[in-house]
């Protein structure tokens, strides 16, 4: 769980950075909608919609704080997606032939 909650907080910071640079882009719509960042991990979406962190890394508080920052300012939104469903979480572990096919068409 600790290494989904590390990865929302790094699309979170890339979101961020995104919406920071559509801002100076002259052409682009404002305001700029929030981008939804897709998580299987229920524990990892719970933990960032929880107000309070009671871990003990200081690490992770600070990720968290980081991606409760960017809840409450609108910048992302956060959704469940079934890991069946995932695109891209069979490539996050071993393949067997028929995947391999599927995901590369």
């Amino acid at each position: 769980m600790e290494s989904e909650f590390i990865a929302l907080d790094k699309a979170g910071e890339e979101a961020e950075w995104l919406q920071n640079l559509m801002e100076y882009i002259p052409m682009w719509p404002k305001p700029i909608m929030a981008i939804c960042i897709h998580c299987d991990s229920q524990a990892a979406l719970a933990r960032a919609k929880n107000a309070v962190y009671n871990g003990k890394s200081r690490h992770i508080r600070h990720r968290h704080n980081t991606i409760k920052q960017l809840l409450s300012n609108g910048v992302i939104t956060t959704d469940f997606v079934k890991s069946k469903d995932n695109i891209a979480d069979p490539l996050t572990k071993g393949l067997s032939r028929e995947q391999v096919v599927v995901t590369t068409r």
